[in-house]
């Protein structure tokens, strides 16, 4: 099993930054993979960022050039920086990873959620 603590987000005007964090842990052999989400009223959950174990990463366009995925391996913690935020930013943010448990395959494992709201 893997537990994902999440933190971070909260309430910021326009054109601010915030910055999320989200920490693994339990009995796992690798973390490969991990991401935030983001799922705002009345909208399908979207991808924001994707970053592998070895760093590559995925951006949303919606956020390219504002966003910037980050994680430390060591800590088994993914980042995710906001920087110029917009009103349209506001949503609930979920940390995603893919685990591979010992003797066994590679798992999706969601965090929680922690809201972000950006006001105008």
């Amino acid at each position: 099993q893997v537990q994902l603590v999440e933190s971070g987000g909260g309430l910021v005007q326009a054109g601010g930054s915030l910055r999320l964090s989200c920490a693994a842990s339990g009995s796992f052999f690798s973390i490969n993979a991990m991401g935030w989400y983001r799922q705002a009223p009345g909208k399908q959950r979207e991808l924001v960022a994707r970053i592998t174990m070895v760093g590559s990463t995925n951006v949303a366009d919606s956020v390219k050039g504002r966003f910037t995925i980050s994680r430390d391996n060591a800590k088994n913690t993914v980042y995710l920086h906001m920087n110029s935020l917009k009103p349209e930013d506001t949503a609930a943010y979920y940390c995603n990873v893919l685990a591979t448990m010992y003797g066994d395959r590679e798992y999706p494992y969601w965090g929680q959620g922690t809201q972000v709201t950006v006001s105008s």
